[in-house]
This record gives C-alpha cells, sequence and structure tokens, in this order.
C-alpha cells in the first residue's frame, strides 16, 4: 500500500538495494512520534523505516513540499532518533527526508556506512 506513485518508486528501490536488509511501509504499525505544533500534540508517522546491511536503522519520510509543520515534525523526529542513540539499547538509528523521486539512492549511500557520508 502506498499513498503515491514516489512512495511506490522509492520502493522499487528499496527492494532493489544492496544496502537494504529489509524495510516496511510504516502503515498501522504503531510507529508514531508525538509531537507539538502551534500548542497541539499531534502524531507524526515516518514513511518508510528501514533497516540496512550495517544493522542501521533509518526513518525515511517521503516529502517534496517543506512546511513549517513538516519541518517541526523533523525536528521531533530527529530529536527522538538522538535519544534513541544515547540510550543505546536500540542500535543505531538515522532519519532523512527524500525531497524528490531521484535522491532515494543518494540516502542509502549516506546512510549505508560505504560512504563518507
Amino acid at each position: 500500500m502506498y499513498d503515491s506513485a514516489w512512495e511506490a518508486s522509492d520502493a522499487f528501490h528499496l527492494d532493489s538495494s544492496p544496502v537494504v536488509a529489509a524495510w516496511v511501509k510504516n502503515d498501522h504499525l504503531g510507529f508514531e512520534i508525538l509531537y507539538i505544533y502551534k500548542g497541539v500534540v499531534h502524531k507524526y508517522r515516518p514513511d518508510f523505516i528501514i533497516r540496512l546491511q550495517s544493522d542501521d536503522m533509518l526513518v525515511l519520510e517521503t516529502k517534496g513540499q517543506d512546511t513549517m509543520q513538516d519541518q517541526t515534525k523533523r525536528r521531533f523526529l530527529r530529536e527522538w532518533a538522538k535519544a534513541v542513540n544515547d540510550h543505546g539499547g536500540f542500535g543505531r538509528w538515522h532519519t532523512a527526508v527524500s525531497t524528490t523521486p531521484d535522491d532515494i539512492q543518494d540516502i542509502l549511500e549516506k546512510y549505508s556506512g560505504r560512504t563518507n557520508g
């Protein structure tokens, strides 16, 4: 199940990438980040959760627009990942946003451990 052709394209790249060990579309999984925007608590459900061959985890959002609310969501997600990484008991987590359908390979390479990204 995909919310857009872009997400379907990303899924194809995730399936065929040698740096991806496993991935899941974050739909009905219960993985959500609470965030506050304009004084109201909201739930943010990033699009994909990816386990890389390095055993690092990557939370990936596909987003063409970049509103203030989107920036707030990602700030809370980065804070969540930092807290999880600081704890040290749940592996290493990264967050990324895909801003065009063509950047998925670069994002995967950046967090794969194969480059200096």
